[in-house]
């Protein structure tokens, strides 16, 4: 089976074709300094040149859902859906909590990837590596001090781009029993996507939507302008 993932939740753009026999094919992942959607299809289009490959060859497209930029986001799942109507091919959604966690090299232990919602806010989940591998807390969102008090006296290892900005935070308040991976290892890979979604059961490609967690803030704006108007 060949999959193209397609990854753009966060800065980190990222497109890759992995095949179920051979493993990873080809991959790219370039940081986005502006929008995903100026770069994402030239992306794929030259994955697929160097590969010497198309869309007729690929047998499924994951796509992740998010949390994370709301616009990123928005484009990855718009561009999988686009492509997977065009060449008749199965989608699968991957969470982009899950794929982080799951490309964190770590030992046993509790492993916490976080990704960035700015001003000391998380996206989060835990996961709980021992024989297998688990997630044993709901999808979240947060202040980070608040998450890091209920991890006192725990070895947790953090990942992913919330990880790396709040490294001085995490280390702060649970310094020797937090490990935090590198920049390098910390960010997230379609190529990770591509391999979950091979063991995962097709999805339905008109009702697959993005993930958010919480509310956008055009949202939130637009929700407290209808309570003003309605107080009025």
């Amino acid at each position: 089976m060949l999959v193209l993932a397609i990854d753009t939740a966060t800065k980190m753009g990222s497109v890759a074709l992995y095949d179920s026999k051979i493993g990873v094919i080809g991959e790219l992942n370039l940081y986005v300094k502006v929008n995903h959607s100026a770069i994402i299809m030239s992306m794929i289009d030259n994955l697929f040149k160097m590969t010497n490959l198309s869309i007729k060859d690929v047998d499924r497209v994951a796509v992740t859902i998010g949390p994370g930029s709301f616009t990123g986001i928005r484009i990855g799942v718009a561009v999988a859906k686009g492509l997977c109507f065009g060449s008749n091919r199965s989608i699968i959604g991957i969470n982009e909590l899950d794929l982080v966690a799951q490309g964190a090299e770590a030992g046993e232990g509790l492993i916490v990837p976080l990704l960035d919602a700015r001003k000391e806010r998380v996206y989060y989940s835990i996961f709980e590596k021992k024989e297998g591998f688990e997630r044993i807390s709901e999808y979240k969102d947060g202040e980070i001090r608040d998450l890091l008090k209920s991890f006192q006296d725990k070895k947790v290892t953090f990942c992913g781009d919330g990880a790396i900005a709040y490294e001085n935070i995490i280390k702060d308040v649970l310094g020797k029993n937090a490990r935090i991976l590198s920049k390098a290892n910390s960010i997230p890979r379609a190529v990770i996507a591509g391999q979950m979604a091979v063991a995962r059961e097709e999805e339905n490609l008109y009702t697959l939507e993005p993930f958010y967690v919480n509310k956008s803030q055009a949202e939130r704006e637009r929700e407290e302008k209808i309570k003003r108007e309605e107080l009025c």
